[in-house]
Parts: C-alpha cells; sequence; structure tokens
C-alpha cells in the first residue's frame, strides 16, 4: 500500500511564509518597492540593510516581488517561501537595482 505518502499533500494546513530579505554592505541605505499580501505595491525609502519582511501567504496568491536600490557598489535581494529560497538575484554596479520574482510558491 501507498499509505505513507497521504501525508505530503496537506502542505496547506499551516500557513506558509514568504519573506522578502534584501541585503548589501554595512552601512547601505537602499529603497525598496515589493507587493504587499494584498498584491498591493509598498514602498519604503532610506531602509538601513540589511532588510527583511515575512508575510502570510496561505491567503494570497504567492506572487512575490521585490525590488530595491542602493547607494553602495552591490546590493541583493531574496524571496523565501518557507526555508526554500525561490528567487535570488544581486547588482555590483554603483547604486545598482536589483530585482527578484516570485511566480509561484
Amino acid at each position: 500500500g501507498d499509505t505513507q505518502n497521504t501525508a505530503a499533500p496537506t502542505a496547506a494546513a499551516k500557513p506558509k511564509q514568504l519573506t522578502y530579505e534584501v541585503s548589501g554592505p554595512p552601512g547601505t541605505v537602499a529603497d525598496i518597492a515589493y507587493f504587499d499580501v494584498n498584491g498591493n505595491p509598498k514602498f519604503v525609502k532610506n531602509v538601513s540593510l540589511p532588510w527583511s519582511l515575512s508575510i502570510d501567504v496561505s491567503k494570497a496568491t504567492a506572487v512575490g516581488n521585490v525590488m530595491a536600490q542602493g547607494d553602495s557598489d552591490s546590493i541583493s535581494c531574496r524571496i523565501l517561501v518557507g526555508d526554500d529560497v525561490k528567487a535570488t538575484n544581486s547588482s555590483t554596479e554603483m547604486n545598482g537595482l536589483t530585482s527578484c520574482l516570485l511566480k509561484a510558491a
């Protein structure tokens, strides 16, 4: 029998967390744009890095998007769902812009 496999698809039982992370060298300040749990664009300015935000995506259309532009010569972003890194990106240009997109959790 295949009885041991029945537990796998019940991931919906516990809420999933989507986490945005933006990081850069110490002292980096960034402007960050992201979509919240309802898919509305949000914008935060002059944030000291590292920055992260976790939202509960159990009720959401699990699409994530984050963009960040810093004032140093490197910046990176990640999107995680639970403990899994779903998207990562970085820029090594001065005042570079980076963005991460999560299409489906």
